[in-house]
């Protein structure tokens, strides 16, 4: 359990004070996984990102026009590489003494040297050292090169670790669904499955596009080839994935029915139509020119909609202001037709070639009314041109109608969102302290809702204060005592212990004097006062006989 406070714990910075030596200092800010606000995390990712960086320049490399063209780039960047990766190496090896793994060894940083991840280290920068002094064949160094690739393995197995950890005892398909779904037993290793299923969607949709610059296409049309290959390898394993494990997900239960509704849902059919250009083009190329089929590629940038909650609360959106949406299409579309069809009027007999038909001139209204103006059709008669100034002053209010009801629906939706979240922190903080699970709810939610670590302090903040304002009996309003016995009786007791307070502090014969005069009090509270001053007399001892 961590306590709630507007920092959590788990963020401190590490101990660094002045008992703790420099290699120490160095160990717990930069490699230590069990040392919070530390930099490990940061570390990690720049060296993944270095690697998969370090991928893509050896694929480019094998296109001869762009190194050729570039290659003073590419050896500048791998001796960059050569050395973040040697400076690495040997960090490493220094604070391999500090390393709990090799505690129980007596030469540690051997014992370091001798670990698998110390030899994956080496091998990523032995070729370039060794180009140095021996001859090697260029083909045969940059396939060394490629085992760079295993440094991602100490990112990954700590995550491997995690995850089998999570789903000790339960079976394959629950594994699975761990992996692909969000849920409680995914950990670390499912954030690392998505985070690769978006990279590759970028890189996918990226090579679509420089694939229709025909230049670029001539260069690199294998390069093409190969990616698209391996990235439709990658989405129908997912998909396959995604459908063998679905029948775990709430609301898909039934080994066929579940999967017939899944393989229906929107999510499924992207999935389905990133990947089915590619078996289509394989399948029938022979029969029927299918090259039309690859913008359809385009396609798998919708996948990225499954990792943000941008998308969802848009639908919201749509779906709560539809009727007012569609009243305001209809009054567009209305003014569209009516323009149009005076504009026809007026200019068909002007401009034959231009207005020759109304649906032309639908064309001519639309871009008037959007204010946008190509000036490929445009009216010559005095009355023509009278429409036209009245269409685009109708146009800059009517068309902004849409506009202004989702941006405003939009904003509203969020603020429902972070109250419910809000109401959340409120049930969660009814035993006073906010648990392991319900801080991962919480970053959750704050990732969906697109809120800052700062902001979601405040509403930890926020509804702790009115936690504690609803446990403070005083404040509660008639109605909400109404609604709770228990804290009534509280109230009660507290309004009874004040008036005696009164009793006892206050002048209690000029108060009893003004309850019997007048119309100050009803019978029932000159009785209840004479009956709270009788239980006072009989609590205070006789004083003693002088």
């Amino acid at each position: 359990m961590t306590s709630v406070s507007p920092t959590s714990p788990a963020e401190k910075a590490p101990d660094m004070g002045p008992g703790v030596g420099l290699r120490q200092r160095l160990y717990r800010l930069l490699l230590d996984a069990n040392t919070p606000g530390n930099w490990h995390q940061a570390v990690d990712r720049f060296l993944a990102v270095l690697i998969i960086a370090n991928l893509f320049a050896l694929l480019f490399e094998h296109v001869e026009v762009i190194h050729s063209a570039y290659a003073p780039w590419f050896h500048w960047f791998e001796v960059a590489s050569v050395f973040i990766f040697t400076a690495e190496y040997l960090l490493r090896l220094y604070l391999a003494p500090e390393d709990p793994e090799f505690a129980g060894a007596r030469f540690k940083r051997w014992a370091y040297a001798r670990s698998p991840f110390a030899i994956v280290d080496l091998l990523a920068i032995l070729p370039f050292f060794l180009a140095m002094f021996v001859q090697l064949d260029l083909r045969v160094l940059r396939a060394l090169r490629l085992l760079r690739l295993f440094k991602l393995l100490r990112v990954l197995m700590p995550a491997v670790h995690e995850f089998r950890a999570l789903n000790r005892g339960r079976s394959f398909r629950q594994h699975v669904h761990a992996l692909v779904w969000p849920s409680e037993h995914g950990g670390r290793l499912h954030q690392y499955f998505d985070t690769f299923l978006v990279v590759w969607v970028v890189i996918s949709v990226v090579a679509v596009v420089l694939e229709s610059v025909e230049s670029i296409h001539y260069v690199m049309n294998l390069e093409f080839i190969i990616l698209d290959t391996v990235a439709v390898a990658i989405f129908t394993t997912e998909f396959m994935l995604r459908l063998f494990s679905v029948v775990e997900q709430p609301g898909y239960q039934g080994a066929v029915a579940g999967r017939f509704r899944y393989v229906r849902s929107p999510g499924a059919l992207i999935d389905l139509i990133a990947i089915l250009p590619f078996f289509l083009a394989v399948l029938l190329h022979h029969l029927i020119d299918l090259r039309f089929l690859r913008v359809f590629r385009l396609i798998r940038l919708l996948k990225l909609t499954r990792y943000t909650g941008a998308t969802k609360t848009l639908g919201i959106v749509l779906k709560r202001e539809w009727p007012v949406l569609m009243a305001a299409t209809f009054i567009m579309m209305l003014l569209v037709v009516l323009t149009a069809s005076l504009g026809y009027l007026f200019e068909h007999d002007a401009q034959p070639d231009k207005f020759e038909n109304i649906p032309q001139s639908i064309y001519w209204a639309v871009v008037t009314l959007a204010s946008v103006g190509y000036g490929d059709i445009s009216p010559v008669t005095p009355a023509g041109r009278a429409i036209t100034i009245v269409l685009s002053l109708l146009g800059i209010g009517i068309f902004a109608i849409p506009a202004a009801l989702l941006s405003s629906a939009f904003s509203d939706q969020l603020r429902i969102e972070r109250e419910k979240l809000q109401n959340e922190l409120f049930i969660m903080l009814a035993d006073g302290v906010i648990s392991d699970d319900e801080r991962e709810t919480i970053e959750a939610e704050a990732k969906r809702l697109h809120l800052g670590r700062d902001e979601v302090d405040r509403l930890i903040e926020k509804a702790r204060r009115q936690r504690e304002a609803a446990s403070n009996h005083s404040l509660m309003a008639l109605p909400q005592l109404i609604a709770q016995p228990a804290a009534a009786v509280e109230r009660y007791r507290e309004l009874l212990s004040q008036i005696r307070q009164l009793a006892v502090l206050g002048d209690n014969a000029r108060m009893t004097e003004l309850m019997a005069s007048g119309d100050r009090a009803t019978g029932f509270e000159r009785q209840a006062w004479q009956w709270i001053n009788q239980r006072i007399q009989e609590d205070v001892p006789p004083k003693p006989a002088d």
